[in-house]
């Protein structure tokens, strides 16, 4: 340690200097604070409008029932009337409701609901909690890739002031813990990837590469941050089937920089190696811990087995045989199996442990049916707000989830003049000012993650891939814009990282330098007005048609 250091610093040096903390007390009280300004942000006027918006019909409805009796049941016909007359008793229908997404985002909406009632605030605000949270832990996450917290702060203020994240925190739909939970995994691989190389750093004597064999094996095994992260994982697969991909892609860069890491330390073959002795604990980890939380996830519906025997057995995507047609926007089956059922329907009731092998048979055959849906059944649909995947960073078509419309001038407030009316609107969509420069920083990561192999873009190019990429084999179908959010924490960290190079690592006040923090100051500061430019369409505010019309830059928004 008293030797100055030469050249390039060791594998030892740098697995070190990852670890040392700076200014804790500074960038926690800093991240709290950041974090507790989003919050205000998103809980403010939350409960408006007072209506279901967009999907909300759904999931607030579904986690209403999952909290109160265990499984999702289906509703009576004006049963979003009677819940917003305060009416709570006489909802639901006898048998269960054919649910197409995982329970666990269900779960948190309904946690809200049951703490503060089922009204819109209620069903919106573990939204609004867990979107706060994102901003804390993508500030964690950029400061600890960077190394400074300046940029990790950087990181939070633009999530915090992205439109799409803002709008899906005051929304009871279940991509922001999509969002989230992905975020979450991702920011405990980087930590595994730090503490595994401080751990060889230990194992390994300094200065003595490993000359042959594998190096540390057995003692690298527990790995506490890989199991964190599986646990995350198994969440995020819990609350939509879409974080498969980045579990696979993510899993895959596990390996890799496992294999890095032992290739630093001496180790030749690395990769092959590290198949064997990182990857398949690594699997371990993320797959199978994910695949537990997940099973575990569906309790609801394991419990209550014999319901969804009873009346969802033998649905149409049951009786799919592999081919049907449009009609109109329907998917008609050309020859369904009018005799198929699961084959638990027609057992006998299992009671006690007897009855898990049972149940579990039953949630595959569930699976299946919602996979065949997925598939199949959506094909023939069109939506309004439909977009292409392709176009996602480009904002080509946002959503409207709720509109007011026509309202007269000196009425409930509108200022419009004669001829002219008011309108009130909440949209779907990101800070514009963030996703285009977000479509140069991706680009600029890719040629630093392959020109320069600097792994911190590679976080930001998987992660934006893995999120976006799957969603082209699925154009025909509707799917919608907020999608896009999954990918939003790793277009933000594309920023961050392009930020910190235009600054440059050195605090001496260059040329360079000062070039690098006016562009980059300048660019948050845009995005922060653009956000506060846009807020009127994102809390459903008032606005006069012309005002509106500002905001509405192309006609495909509208």
């Amino acid at each position: 340690m008293g030797q100055p250091v030469t050249g390039a610093p060791s594998a030892w040096q740098r697995a070190r200097c990852r670890l040392q903390v700076e200014d804790p007390f500074i960038s926690w009280s800093a991240t709290i604070g950041l974090g507790l300004l989003a919050l205000f942000l998103r809980l403010w006027n939350l409960g408006s409008p007072r209506e279901f918006e967009f999907d909300e019909t759904y999931y607030a409805k579904d986690a209403w029932s999952l909290v109160n009796n265990g499984f999702v049941r289906g509703y009576v016909d004006d049963a979003n009337d009677k819940i917003l007359d305060g009416t709570t008793k006489g909802l639901w229908t006898d048998g269960p409701s054919m649910i197409v997404h995982p329970e666990v985002g269900k779960y948190l909406i309904g946690a809200g609901e049951r703490v503060f009632g089922m009204d819109p605030f209620g069903w919106r605000v573990a939204s609004a909690v867990v979107g706060s949270l994102m901003v804390v832990v993508m500030v964690r996450l950029a400061r600890r890739m960077t190394g400074s917290t300046l940029l990790g702060l950087v990181a939070g203020v633009l999530l915090m002031f992205d439109g799409l994240e803002f709008v899906l925190s005051r929304l009871a739909l279940l991509d922001i813990f999509l969002a989230f939970f992905i975020l979450c995994a991702v920011t405990a691989l980087v930590c595994d990837r730090d503490w595994y190389r401080a751990r060889l750093a230990r194992l390994v004597p300094d200065g003595q590469p490993v000359r042959s064999g594998w190096g540390p094996v057995r003692a690298t095994l527990w790995r506490p941050w890989l199991l964190v992260s599986g646990l995350c994982w198994g969440l995020a697969c819990g609350t939509k089937w879409t974080a498969v991909y980045p579990l696979a892609a993510f899993g895959v860069l596990v390996w890799f920089w496992s294999a890095g890491a032992r290739r630093s330390f001496g180790v030749r073959w690395a990769i092959p190696k590290a198949a064997v002795g990182d990857a398949l604990p690594a699997f371990g980890y993320l797959v199978l811990v994910a695949f537990v939380v997940y099973v575990t996830s569906w309790t609801g519906f394991l419990v209550h087995h014999r319901e969804y025997e009873d009346h969802l057995s033998s649905t149409q995507y049951t009786q799919f045989t592999g081919s049907g047609h449009c009609d109109g926007e329907t998917f008609v089956s050309d020859d369904p199996d009018k005799d198929a059922r699961w084959s638990t329907a027609t057992e006998p009731d299992q009671h006690g442990l007897s009855a898990i092998p049972q149940a579990l048979e039953s949630l595959w055959d569930y699976h299946r049916d919602v996979y065949v849906f997925h598939t199949h059944f959506l094909n023939c649909s069109t939506h309004t707000y439909q977009s292409q995947p392709s176009g996602w960073l480009l904002l080509n078509r946002p959503v409207g989830v709720a509109a007011d419309t026509g309202i007269q001038p000196g009425t409930r407030g509108c200022t419009a003049p004669a001829g002219s009316d008011c309108l009130r609107q909440v949209l779907l969509i990101g800070t514009p000012t963030l996703w285009w420069g977000g479509i140069v920083a991706l680009l600029f990561a890719v040629a630093m993650w392959v020109g320069a192999r600097d792994w911190r873009f590679g976080v930001a190019v998987v992660g934006t891939a893995s999120t976006w990429l799957p969603w082209l084999q699925y154009d025909t179908r509707p799917i919608f814009l907020f999608y896009a959010v999954a990918m939003l924490p790793f277009v933000v960290l594309a920023l961050t990282l392009a930020i910190g190079w235009l600054i440059g690592p050195s605090r001496e006040l260059t040329a360079r330098r000062t070039a690098g923090v006016i562009v980059s100051g300048t660019f948050v500061v845009l995005v922060v007005m653009n956000f506060a430019w846009f807020w009127p369409i994102f809390t459903n505010g008032l606005l006069t048609h012309g005002a509106w019309l500002d905001r509405i830059w192309f006609s495909r928004w509208i």
